[in-house]
């Protein structure tokens, strides 16, 4: 078994305070391993770094077009949103347009994700309801699919459900993965996730870099997914997030997305290549400092704030900063 090295330092005054291990691999669209540290067969749940092909059999259905989806409602579709006015606003439209209900949804609700959307909830004596969840659009897009196809909407989630079969086929032909004795468990919104080697991840990214590559059913679908969350950046996560913010400081350069327990990919359209990381602490910024310095390192113009973020205390005083390892600190010559 391969040794996973440390991938991010977290750094106070002159010592290294703590250090974070993991495994990252950057693929092109045909398959090969372009660069990877760590063990990247080693499997693992997606989670909502997932998100984008789930969308996908709802989009390549027709059920996208039959419901008048915008492109701001597809990248809501991939999203990790933070619960705000617009989230939610947005959500609520493409339940209306299936003729649903916030009640049709199986994820759950939570309070936002936005620390300022439920400050705001609470100023007004609001509950959250499952729109505020941050897979509120992922679900409206397996209700569509499943309206648009005639199945029943009630539970859409469940593992033997033709939604979740169909997204089972999307994930196996476009990741040349066979999911049939792989892993599965069930994300924080009851949808199943599959586990696969890290190194399968970051080849479905690639191939969501290149459309082309793809199976021909799919192909318009990724195009039209892909550009939606290059297009409107905000509607993937939102106010002050990282995936958010760096994509819109790259502009059409890189799609980015936020898996739980430190998972990141990204998909690199102009390159064709795709990247996937795995931080094994778990830990969220570590995690996007380990993203944002692979692609740095892959030539994108990612600034220092994403790749050596300062760390300030409750009085915003410099305490110390985040940073690349030695596996992570070295261009990568492709």
């Amino acid at each position: 078994m391969t040794t996973n090295p440390t991938l991010v330092e977290v750094v106070r005054g002159d010592i290294v305070e703590s250090r974070h291990v993991g495994r990252a691999v950057v693929m092109d669209a045909q398959g090969q391993v372009r660069w990877s540290c760590g063990d990247i067969e080693e499997l693992t749940y997606p989670r909502s770094a997932l998100k984008a092909f789930q969308a996908l059999p709802m989009v390549a259905s027709g059920a996208a077009d039959r419901y008048g989806f915008s492109d701001q409602q597809l990248a809501l579709a991939c999203a990790s949103h933070n619960g705000e006015v617009s989230h939610h606003d947005c959500a609520a439209a493409m339940l209306e347009q299936l003729t649903l209900d916030a009640e049709d949804l199986e994820c759950g609700w939570h309070w936002p994700m936005s620390d300022v959307a439920t400050r705001e909830l609470v100023a007004q004596g609001i509950t959250p309801d499952a729109l505020h969840n941050n897979c509120s659009g992922k679900h409206c897009g397996m209700l569509a699919l499943a309206s648009h196809q005639g199945w029943p909407t009630r539970g859409y989630v469940e593992l033997d459900h033709p939604v979740q079969q169909s997204i089972r086929k999307a994930i196996e032909v476009c990741w040349g993965v066979d999911l049939e004795r792989a892993p599965v468990a069930l994300d924080g919104c009851s949808a199943p996730i599959w586990a696969v080697p890290l190194r399968a991840l970051a080849q479905g990214f690639a191939r969501l870099a290149a459309p082309a590559s793809l199976p021909d059913q799919y192909q318009a679908a990724a195009t039209r997914l892909l550009n939606a969350c290059l297009q409107h950046p905000w509607y993937v996560a939102g106010s002050d997030r990282f995936c958010s913010r760096l994509m819109t400081e790259l502009g059409d350069q890189v799609f980015v997305k936020l898996g739980a327990e430190g998972v990141y990919v990204a998909a690199i359209p102009s390159r064709a290549l795709g990247v996937a990381v795995k931080v094994d602490s778990g830990d969220i910024k570590a995690v996007e400092v380990a993203i944002a310095n692979v692609l740095a390192r892959l030539g994108l113009p990612v600034s220092g704030a994403f790749t050596r973020p300062d760390i300030r205390n409750r009085k915003q005083r410099l305490t110390g900063h985040y940073q690349a390892a030695t596996a992570l600190s070295s261009p990568l010559a492709l």
